[in-house]
């Protein structure tokens, strides 16, 4: 395998680094246009649309669509059908997952001015979310709890999941990470479809006021058309790793750190950055040892290939001002001093610190969102968590006192933009002096 390897003192190096990061994100015109007939289509005919999609590419053969819904009794079926092994490992995420996210959520706040006044802010739950799940070969129940539990824990009263199983093959823990994960609706039903069934309601699926959830391109270009209607959480870009270590750690286990994101698919982006040239060098040859054995070698060797880089920097310094410029996804610090250091990072994703951390703990069980920006949208994008399932209105009270001195500044402001109805609302406020 071939995997680029440059350094910072190269005099190519920011072309170089702009080269490994382009990703081209614009969308595939085939699949817009697809995408906008099968919208309009369920926008138009409801079930009827939904079904139709969903038997032709599911190769399914309901009648109708309630019959691809999955009672509460299917799902806790699952669940205890699982081995106890897989079960209480699913549990255990959970638990950490809900614990996690409780610190996040945000509460009504007031004050009240001198003159009685009385502002702030109140804190309430959106009513419905839907939740989009791979299903097929891209069945993750890990995807189920991270989307679920924050919308619960932020009070969410109905959470409407949507997953296709072709051939009618229905991912049992799946199923089982939604029973845990308290989520209240089931729906055998995928692709454009399955986004804009709940962007715009049918006789059978309920309109949700936010759809989370990853996809593929289908559902992507769904969730990006339908965005205004309904609320989504993000148009994610394939998966990114990058690792930033002094050269002290196992090579063997750094390799297989760039393995876990670079499994994803070809797309997947792992780069390592260290100021210590032998020690790439050592990753390089454990790459080489490691990646025979792998499953998913194929894929991995192309992604490593086409996207991948071994990277040497002159210290620790310019490596965190590389890794705020590449605004990572995931970003392990395997450092002596890795929460020192993490103060010198400004973007990104998740911050993993230690030898021990690795990414995948973070993944499954460690207990943050693993729902992260990707594509350098670090840089301006947070995790998804309980925020992304509150929102926020305004308090205003304005006291009769107070309607005296903030009438008169409206008035003035109102005048000056032109708006004389907006100044006479304000100043019909105002107490006249005899």
């Amino acid at each position: 395998m071939k995997i680029r390897r440059f350094s910072t003192t190269d005099s190519d190096f920011d072309k170089n680094l702009k080269e490994l990061l382009a990703f081209e994100t614009a969308q595939d015109d085939s699949v817009d246009v697809v995408v906008a007939n099968i919208l309009k289509d369920v926008k138009a005919r409801g079930d009827a649309a939904v079904l139709e999609y969903t038997n032709r590419f599911d190769k399914t053969s309901a009648s109708k669509l309630s019959d691809l819904e999955i009672s509460q009794a299917e799902l806790v079926s699952a669940l205890n059908a699982l081995p106890a092994d897989q079960r209480a490992a699913l549990q255990t995420a959970a638990d950490r997952v809900r614990s996690y996210h409780e610190k996040q959520l945000m509460s009504s706040w007031s004050y009240t001015e001198a003159d009685g006044t009385l502002l702030g802010q109140q804190v309430t739950a959106l009513d419905r979310v839907g939740l989009y799940v791979p299903g097929g070969k891209a069945a993750y129940p890990s995807s189920v709890l991270m989307n679920a539990i924050p919308a619960k824990v932020a009070g969410v009263q109905e959470l409407i999941m949507v997953v296709p199983t072709p051939n009618g093959e229905k991912n049992q823990l799946v199923l089982a990470a939604a029973a845990i994960a308290g989520v209240d609706r089931v729906f055998c039903i995928g692709g454009a479809q399955a986004v804009g069934a709940m962007a715009y309601g049918t006789e059978t699926v309920p309109q949700v006021d936010k759809i989370v959830g990853p996809g593929n391109a289908y559902v992507a270009a769904a969730k990006r058309r339908v965005f205004g209607v309904v609320g989504i959480d993000m148009v994610a870009g394939p998966s990114e790793i990058l690792v930033i270590c002094d050269g002290k750690t196992n090579p063997d286990w750094i390799a297989m750190d760039l393995f876990s994101q670079a499994e994803h698919d070809e797309l997947a982006q792992s780069i390592l950055l260290s100021p210590d040239a032998e020690f790439l060098d050592q990753v390089a040859a454990s790459i080489e040892k490691l990646v025979a054995e792998m499953p998913r070698k194929d894929i991995i060797t192309t992604s490593l290939t086409n996207r991948g880089a071994l990277i040497q920097v002159r210290d620790l310094d310019e490596a965190a001002e590389i890794s705020n410029y590449i605004a990572p996804e995931h970003l392990e610090l395997s450092l002596e001093e890795p929460l020192a250091f993490s103060k010198k990072i400004k973007h990104a994703g998740a911050i993993f610190m230690g030898r021990d951390t690795c990414e995948a703990l973070g993944d499954y069980c460690a207990g943050p969102n693993h729902v992260l920006p990707t594509s350098r949208t670090a840089r301006f994008s947070s995790p998804l968590g309980v925020y992304d399932f509150q929102k926020r209105s305004s308090l205003i009270m304005v006291s009769s006192q107070g309607a005296q001195v903030l009438g008169k500044v409206a008035a003035t402001l109102a005048y000056g933009e032109g708006l004389q109805a907006h100044a006479r609302s304000a100043e019909y406020r105002l107490k006249t002096i005899d």
